[in-house]
């Protein structure tokens, strides 16, 4: 099925990624051509992603390195959706314990909160907040169970279980919480994929409704089952984790199954 002929035609578009974009440090296509093509049809263009690692000018810098630019509004990861969930709740900000990396801490401090990290636990936390940590270890798993289990809200990035390396499928954020859970007994309040608040945060920003907007990943089990949730159309490309055979066995299907995004905005 061509973009063409969804009803209504999308007019904005929610990007994931790694998978879609790019593989690694190699760019899944011509990405300055798949841009040029989107810019072409007038479509409103986001960059979600699950990864809670990094800083929007992080994905910036190597959109430019593959001959992109886009504005720092158009990039949302997890760490910036947890954190926005947080100063709804919290909007006078506090000390939170935090177990992430650069793009957690970054985001949660922008939002006017004061990560503490590893043996540096605060007395009376406003939230625990977890993402991937590769720096992850039995001390923060015992100090995020003592805080939720005295009643501290927890709350988490994303669930990916898994993420993609050139070395294969490695741990991702989803094993960090399940020690954290294991030892505290809770489930966090998820703030990525594919929950539909980061979706919701990108639909916001573009001033784009569900209905005329199509979420493109390659991942069933976050892209498309959040955009499904968001409401928004999905399109699920064959550049990353997904097999085609797992796409049409998906319930209820993608919207458009593509290769890759080049051929999705051919067609």
């Amino acid at each position: 099925m061509s973009l063409s002929r969804l009803s209504p035609p999308p007019r904005a578009l929610i990007l994931d990624m790694d998978g879609v974009l790019w593989r690694a440090d190699h760019p899944i296509g011509d990405l300055p051509g798949i841009f040029a093509r989107i810019a072409e049809r007038g479509l409103k263009v986001m960059l979600v992603t699950n990864n809670s690692t990094r800083t929007p000018a992080h994905y910036l810098e190597k959109l430019r390195r593959f001959g992109v630019t886009l504005q720092p509004w158009q990039v949302l990861n997890s760490s910036l959706a947890v954190a926005a969930m947080l100063h709804e709740r919290f909007p006078d900000g506090g000390e939170v314990y935090a177990v992430g990396e650069t793009g957690l801490l970054s985001a949660l401090t922008e939002a006017g909160f004061t990560p503490l990290t590893g043996a540096r636990t605060p007395d009376a936390p406003l939230a625990v907040v977890a993402g991937m940590d590769h720096a992850f270890d039995y001390e923060k798993i015992a100090n995020a169970a003592r805080l939720i289990r005295a009643g501290c809200p927890f709350y988490a990035t994303n669930p990916d279980r898994t993420y993609p390396t050139p070395q294969g499928l490695q741990p991702g954020a989803g094993t960090v919480l399940a020690a954290i859970g294991a030892a505290s007994g809770a489930e966090p309040v998820i703030a990525g994929k594919p929950q539909p608040y980061l979706f919701r945060l990108a639909l916001e920003r573009m001033g784009a409704a569900p209905e005329e907007t199509l979420v493109v990943g390659d991942r069933l089990e976050t892209d498309i089952l959040g955009g499904q949730h968001a409401g928004c159309k999905t399109a699920l490309v064959l550049s990353g984790v997904a097999t085609r055979e797992a796409a049409e066995a998906w319930r209820p299907p993608p919207d458009v199954i593509a290769d890759d995004l080049e051929t999705l905005l051919e067609s």
